[in-house]
């Protein structure tokens, strides 16, 4: 670290500087979700670290990052920034290594952490543990409405179903129970939650919330891609030429596919790693994930 730095003071971050990481991810063009601090921090207010310094007019936030665990099984570190003024000063590291010591002492000894790093960082996260598990591919376009759509199934509001049969299809495509969280992001004002239905059997979902430019589209999970392509196109025709980003899993061919015969481009993109052993999900089923903060 910067000898010419006094050592930053790490601890627990408040609710209010949440908002200030949100403010400064959305200056670098991280588009968060209008009401993204607040469902983030009701999931785990424990599960955020600030780094302070005093730099000489009083202590101030320089950092900060998301170790939110889910239960004691599986913990996801996110939202990793440092103020624009103060990087490639060593700050980052120091706020990394503690973040993810931290949250390992808030989980069982043998749970997977995973993360979403920038591509130019993966080689500095794997030298910290971190395996490389595959790229999470951003996809852009404008929702069009379209009139050819096909439902293999009855769409619904997600909001309208037993949330124990939400939350039961949501674990089979994330590593652990999120209910809370869950309950909330399908409730969010501006926001679209919409299930697919084959009889009484629940098989696909697809939440879209409104960011500071345009949605985002996450999480889209279906049992095929019919059902994938029926709620994409659901949720398109509600946000009808608006912009739209979906984050696509490259291991999943079909959710690529999907993604760019809606016209979307790929304009960004995250490395998937884990520290410890990775859980075992059906890719095929996910054509988009929730979120790159907090899984």
């Amino acid at each position: 670290m910067d000898s010419s730095l006094p050592p930053p003071d790490l601890r627990t971050l408040r609710r209010e500087e949440l908002d200030t990481l949100v403010d400064w991810a959305a200056a670098e063009g991280w588009n968060p979700g209008l009401d993204d601090g607040e469902v983030f921090w009701g999931t785990d207010p424990a599960g955020f670290v600030a780094a302070e310094l005093d730099l000489g007019s009083g202590r101030e936030l320089v950092g900060g990052g998301s170790i939110v665990r889910y239960g004691r099984r599986y913990g996801f570190m996110g939202f990793f920034i440092v103020r624009p003024d103060l990087r490639g000063r060593g700050l980052g590291t120091v706020l990394w290594h503690h973040r993810r010591d931290l949250l390992r002492s808030r989980l069982d000894p043998d749970a997977p952490i995973e993360m979403d790093g920038v591509f130019q960082m993966q080689a500095w996260y794997a030298k910290g543990g971190f395996v490389f598990q595959h790229r999470d591919l951003r996809f852009e376009g404008v929702a069009r409405a379209g009139d050819t759509w096909h439902t293999s199934g009855d769409l619904v509001e997600l909001a309208d179903l037993p949330l124990d049969l939400v939350a039961a299809f949501d674990r089979r495509h994330f590593p652990a129970e999120r209910t809370w969280f869950l309950q909330r992001w399908i409730a969010r004002p501006g926001g679209h939650a919409i299930g697919l239905l084959r009889g009484d059997m629940l098989v696909g979902m697809a939440v879209s919330r409104p960011c500071r430019r345009g949605h985002k589209i996450g999480p889209l999970f279906a049992v095929d891609t019919l059902a994938a392509s029926d709620l994409l196109g659901a949720v398109e025709r509600r946000l009808d030429g608006e912009s739209i980003q979906l984050d696509v899993p490259e291991v999943n061919a079909e959710a690529v596919d999907l993604a760019r015969s809606r016209g979307m481009t790929e304009v960004f993109g995250c490395a998937r790693m884990t520290l410890g052993r990775p859980p075992s999900l059906p890719m095929r089923e996910i054509f988009g994930v929730t979120t790159f903060e907090l899984g």
